[in-house]
This record gives structure tokens, sequence and C-alpha cells, in this order.
């Protein structure tokens, strides 16, 4: 295997943390955002640079690794995010590992995410593997629950092992122009998390223009977020290159601005191989390899991992299998 140091730094990270600064409405008040610019950037992403052969299958092993491998659904169990943390633990099956050399590596998913009740199923399963919990939190996907209710969803899932909290904003402070109360909002959700990494959903779907996910991203990264994230996936837009684009503007902003570090988290509609690929693109043309790192970038996703097992077959072998060879729990 080749390419971006594909053995070095397969094991997730949490060593990351936003200290974050106070409001500061200067940072982003003024900022316009050229829609069609983005959109034109955004649509070239995918002629600038090509990837083939033992190259692609170097990022897509990258990819795996970035996973927040993830079960949000009414009917989960403590039996299906059981067998979802077994695949988090070993992600590709053993002959595939053996075909690409990587017998020895450390293979994982980046993390497991999981409503707060499943997270100690969650942790014990995955307990010794170094593979981070990650919980969805604060009345998610909606996030339109009393901020006291919101605080002790975080605290639950923390004080059952939570690594990580994925928690989501209230658009309407977004869209009202209410700064000061997403700022204020974000921040109690930060000290709740103690020393779980904060990873900020703005359910870019619901925020209407670009400008208004550049200003929710800063708002969120003053507020002390580790990440900043594109969606619940529950919305009828999600992920979509145009906006991960302008967040991570936004994020590279910030740091110029307050020297600190910030991940980024697309989520919702990432299914593919080549979506991978894409916004691995992204990643290294707008921040750099050390942004294609599990601890400052994750893919929200759980059919993602299937696909990318079955294009690594397919470079092994020279034949596309069914996807039911490669089922994911």
């Amino acid at each position: 295997m080749t390419d971006l140091n594909t053995s070095a730094s397969l094991a997730p990270s949490n060593a990351h943390m936003n200290a974050g600064t106070p409001l500061t409405p200067e940072w982003f008040e003024s900022v316009a955002v050229n829609t069609s610019a983005a959109n034109r950037r955004a649509a070239s992403l995918g002629g600038r640079r090509t990837v083939k052969k033992e190259f692609q299958a170097a990022w897509l092993v990258k990819a795996i690794t970035c996973i927040d491998l993830t079960t949000l659904a009414g009917d989960d169990t403590a039996g299906r995010v059981a067998r979802l943390c077994a695949k988090a633990r070993n992600p590709l099956r053993a002959d595939i590992v053996k075909g690409l050399g990587l017998e020895g590596e450390r293979i994982t998913t980046g993390a497991v995410c999981v409503y707060p009740t499943m997270v100690g199923h969650a942790v014990k399963a995955l307990r010794g593997s170094g593979v981070p919990v990650a919980s969805v939190a604060t009345g998610f996907p909606a996030g339109l629950t009393p901020l006291p209710q919101k605080l002790a969803e975080i605290r639950y899932a923390v004080e059952h092992g939570a690594d990580e909290i994925d928690i989501v904003i209230t658009r309407e402070h977004i869209l009202t122009g209410d700064w000061r109360a997403m700022y204020d909002e974000v921040a109690a959700m930060r000290e709740a998390c103690g020393q779980a990494h904060l990873k900020a959903i703005l359910a870019t779907g619901d925020l209407q223009t670009l400008r208004n996910v550049y200003k929710a991203s800063m708002i969120a990264m003053q507020a002390g977020a580790d990440f900043i994230k594109t969606s619940t996936g529950k919305e009828s837009v999600n992920a979509t290159l145009p906006v991960s684009l302008v967040m991570l503007r936004a994020l590279r902003d910030y740091g110029r601005l307050s020297g600190q570090t910030v991940g980024f988290k697309p989520a919702g509609g990432l299914k593919t191989a080549k979506d991978a690929m894409l916004w691995l693109i992204l990643m290294k043309e707008e921040l750099g390899v050390r942004w294609m790192q599990p601890d400052l970038f994750r893919i929200g996703a759980s059919s993602l991992l299937a696909d990318i097992e079955r294009q690594l077959e397919h470079y092994l072998t020279g034949r596309y299998s069914s996807l039911n060879r490669h089922a994911m729990a």
C-alpha cells in the first residue's frame, strides 16, 4: 500500500480540543459568500486530482479509518449495536486485509455513533479496541427540546462512557440572527461534555444560505466545538460539497484568527466509495494531508463502509461482488 502514510496513523485520536474564544461577531458578520463560485469550485474537485490503482486503494483504507460508523434507528437494539461494533473493530474481511498487505496493521473505523441509550452497549462491545464511542444528543435530530434536557442528555451519554458528543444547534438562532443565543447554548453544551469531544451539527440543509452556514460554523467554533458537522442525516438536504467547502473555509479562517485546531465531519448521503474519495480530495485541496487524519476528519455513514470494502475487493480480484458479501451488522 502507498500514499497518505496509510499505516502510520490508523488509530483514532482525541488529542485536539478547541478552547474556543469570546463571541466575536466581527469575524463573521461582514463575510460574504459567492454561491456560484462555491458551486464551481465544488464541481471542479472530481477533475482536479486523479487517484488510481494502489493509490486509490490506499485512500479508501484511509477513508475507513475516518468513518463514524453509525446506527441511529428507532429499532436499534443491544445486539445490532454489538454487531456494528464488531464491524468497527474489523472493518475489512481478513482476505482483503491480506491481499492489501496490511496484516499486522491496526485498522478500525474512526468511531461508532449511536443514540445515548445505546452508549453503554457500544462501550462494552468496543472495550479494549481503542475505538471511540460517539453519541448524538440534545434532542437529535430537531434539537427543539429545552436546554436543561439537552444538557442532561449530554451528561447521561458522557456518564455512560461516550467519548464524543454530536450536538445539534437550534437553527432558529441562526435564521433570526441571534448570535449570542447560539453561542451561549453551544458553550453550555461544551461545558456539559467535560473531557468528551463536542461535534456541532449545523443541519446546513435548514440554514437557507451559504452565508448562514459560514456564520453558524464560526459561532460554533468560537463557543468551543471540537468539530463542525454538516448534517444530522435526517434533513431533506444533507452533506454537499459546496456546503462543506464553505465550512472548511470558515474552519481555516478560525484557525488563522484564533490559533485553534478544529475538525470537520460531513454526514448524511455519503454512501459510495466515490463520495469518500471526493471528500478526501476536498480535505486535501483545502487543508492538506493533516486534515485527512481521523482526529480531524470524520465521515458520518453506515452503508459507505460496505461499498468501500466492495471496491477494495474489486481492486484485488478484478471482479465486483454483490453487496450482501459485505454485511454491516
